[in-house]
């Protein structure tokens, strides 16, 4: 490695490799709430640090970037708004070098200090997990970011910062004709930060998840090295980052596979009273050759008003139809599908629309539609965003729970959870809609379960103020996560929030010694995202 930690890395040492392979086995933290006191006080340091001397460590490296000391509470807060710990310090990186020059001190500095480092972009997390207690945060949007490089050729593609949006490459790509194929519903995320868990949206049932549309990774691994990986240079290194939780190295630079683009939209929304019905519509059209670009649902339960308040941007097909329409106190399942095309195509694009819609089962008094342009489309959630923000409404606890459900259980799982455990959801919106895996590569870090069609069900919801409380949210996921368990679903977390070394084992099953290997491999000493609590920091022996 050419570093002062080479001395106690080398493979021959085998007094501590025994010793560090126990230490990695072992150490999956106690089942604590970790989370239960969301103070900005600091708490004390273990006694085993030196906490005079760790500053002044860091204030000893040549840096192209720099670190602050002061001020960090912003570093110990994500969207979750759950999880407060506050880091000892914040890089503010200008070049891959500045990354790769602070992990090889701490990891030389591991004979005397837990000093661990997580990598954040906008802050997204939902349970601290790009946190470090005490630890040291990098603020990846701080990493300069060349001018994107696109290749518009027969195999089209564009290469970015791991630091960079996803809303930033759409405006870039745009200007080639081009875009990549697979998003997540919000685009103001940064590339290492979706690409290290997945990136699911609509699109996923034709192009796989995001972490399926990278060819190539520029990875800084907890030893300090900077590599460039691939499926055929480096490729262990390659799946492991791609949906490993940030465990197995930091992304600073992705090259990201591009389609064309279309100018426009067609969203369309139906609506549904039998789950059962719904949920063979959504396997219908993801099986289809000839299908919607974008298919997503969500569960309604207990909400009124709920066309009205479409009007505003959709348009019924029949509107005196749809003003006599009339849920009965059920619960809906509205199917949400989109259409890309250009405005020289649309008798084409409404006839396919038509032949599609034909084929479906819904409320015919249900159908709206809209027309917008596709960045609008992609960019959706910001919209509500700001509308949020501006009636402080943003920045509160966001307890979300995700879970990928089998085909064959997702009836039990509706029947069990919705209008049961579930009893409303005023608290946020609950996405449901599944995807085909054999448009993923399995190879990937991430964890599904074992079938060829799983639903995503995701619970959105927000811990407003006037609403039932954060407490109450989060004992109603335990609730559905229990029944997961009892029922025997084979159900997965998206975005996995766990607290000990058997559900981590449980989570990950027969990938798990893997997941162990690559973390032995790429980051020996678990100094990288302590915040996921997969893996405690091992201390070397000198």
């Amino acid at each position: 490695m050419g570093s002062p930690v080479c001395g106690f890395l080398k493979q021959n040492n085998i007094i501590f490799l025994r010793f560090f392979a126990i230490l990695v086995l072992s150490c999956i933290p106690d089942r604590t709430n970790l989370c239960s006191n969301p103070s900005f006080d600091t708490p004390t340091i273990p006694p085993h640090s030196s906490s005079s001397s760790i500053p002044s460590s860091l204030k000893t490296l040549t840096l192209d970037g720099y670190f602050s000391f002061e001020n960090l509470k912003h570093a110990a807060k994500d969207f979750g708004n759950i999880c407060h710990y506050l880091p000892i310090a914040v890089l503010h990186p200008k070049s891959v070098s500045d990354i790769s020059s602070t992990i090889k001190h701490i990891l030389y500095m591991s004979s005397v200090t837990k000093l661990t480092v997580a990598a954040r972009g906008r802050g997204h997390s939902l349970q601290g997990q790009a946190q470090a207690y005490q630890g040291v945060v990098i603020n990846m949007e701080s990493l300069d970011r060349p001018s994107m490089y696109i290749e518009n050729g027969e195999v089209p593609y564009v290469d970015v910062s791991g630091g960079e949006l996803w809303i930033n490459i759409l405006h870039e790509t745009l200007k080639y004709g081009l875009s990549p194929k697979s998003w997540t519903d919000y685009l103001h995320l940064t590339v290492g930060g979706t690409l290290s868990n997945a990136g699911i949206s609509g699109q996923a049932f034709r192009h796989g998840p995001q972490i399926n549309n990278v060819y190539q990774l520029e990875v800084v691994t907890g030893r300090g090295e900077v590599v460039t990986c691939s499926d055929k240079e480096n490729a262990d290194l390659f799946y492991g980052v791609l949906g490993g939780l940030g465990q197995f190295g930091i992304i600073t630079r992705a090259r990201i596979s591009l389609g064309p683009a279309e100018k426009m939209v067609k969203w369309i929304r139906v609506l549904y009273s039998e789950f059962s019905t719904f949920s063979n519509d959504q396997e219908h059209l993801i099986s289809s050759n000839n299908s919607f670009d974008y298919i997503e649902g969500f569960v309604m339960i207990n909400r009124t008003g709920l066309l009205n308040n479409w009007r505003s941007s959709f348009n019924p097909k029949d509107p005196i139809q749809a003003s006599q329409f009339s849920s009965d106190g059920k619960i809906l399942y509205c199917l949400e599908m989109v259409k890309y095309f250009n405005p020289e195509k649309i008798d084409v694009l409404n006839q396919d629309i038509e032949k599609l819609l034909s084929e479906l089962n819904y409320i015919p008094s249900t159908l709206f539609l809209s027309e917008v342009s596709y960045v609008e489309f992609l960019d959706r959630v910001h919209l509500s965003e700001i509308k949020l923000r501006s009636k402080g409404l943003w920045e509160v606890p966001h307890p979300w729970l995700n879970l990928l459900i089998p085909k064959s259980r997702i009836f039990d799982f509706a029947e069990g959870v919705f209008g049961n455990i579930v009893k409303d959801n005023n608290n946020g919106p609950i996405l449901i809609y599944p995807v085909n895996k054999a448009k993923w590569n399995n190879r990937t870090s991430m964890v599904t379960p074992e079938e060829d069609i799983i639903y995503l069900v995701a619970f959105l919801s927000s811990a407003l103020p006037g609403t039932d409380g954060l407490e109450h949210i989060m004992t109603q996921n335990q609730h559905i996560l229990d029944f997961c368990a009892k029922a025997e679903l084979g159900a997965k977390q998206y975005l996995p929030h766990y607290h000990t070394q058997d559900e981590w084992r449980a989570h990950f099953g027969t990938q798990w010694e893997t997941f162990v290997q690559r973390k032995s491999a790429y980051d020996p000493l678990a100094i990288l995202a302590p915040g996921q609590r997969i893996f405690q920091k091992a201390i070397s022996i000198t």
